[in-house]
């Protein structure tokens, strides 16, 4: 059976597990060193699920141009793919670069403002992801079916997803009680 801390919905937490499987709440008497250490474990650890994906997708990518049917692709599709392609190594750099950041300024006493930064980074980085998958999605579209409303059904359809999934879901469900430090 659940206790009531890790059964709560929609109250803007995303460790209420932690906290009911600690004891522990993240409520007030958490210090403000405390809480930026547990915020910048909860950023690692949301870093590593989004740099897989964003690996995985750079790798396929720079295979494609050594494929067999790849120069029968038009040059939209050819630009397409570029962009994608650019897009992910742009994703690529930016959730990368919170490492970066950590083990140049290691130890320098501000984490806040690290956490801060990577924070930034990290959204940069998810955006840049959505644009990559969007665009790969259209441009598989656009290869199989070579229609313009069906290219164009797949870039809206993309777009209101993770536009919707990822950014106006998070932002419509903050709870305006509850302001950062």
């Amino acid at each position: 059976m659940l206790d009531r801390t890790s059964a709560r919905v929609g109250d803007g937490s995303m460790t209420d597990g932690d906290a009911a499987a600690t004891g522990k709440s993240h409520g007030d008497d958490e210090s403000r060193s405390e809480r930026v250490n547990r915020e910048l474990i909860e950023l690692i650890n949301e870093l590593r699920v989004a740099l897989v994906g964003v690996q995985v997708l750079f790798a396929f990518l720079l295979a494609v141009p050594f494929a067999q049917g790849f120069a029968d692709v038009t040059n939209l599709q050819k630009a397409l793919y570029f962009l994608v392609l650019c897009s992910t190594a742009i994703a690529s750099a930016l959730l990368v670069a919170p490492s970066a950041y950590h083990r140049i300024n290691f130890r320098s006493k501000d984490k806040e403002q690290m956490l801060r930064t990577s924070n930034g980074l990290m959204i940069g980085g998810l955006v840049f992801v959505a644009v990559s998958i969007i665009g790969a999605v259209v441009l598989v579209a656009d290869f199989i079916y070579g229609s313009t409303a069906t290219t164009i059904a797949c870039t809206v359809l993309g777009i209101a997803l993770f536009a919707g999934l990822w950014f106006i879901l998070p932002v419509v469900r903050r709870d305006p009680e509850r302001t950062p430090d």
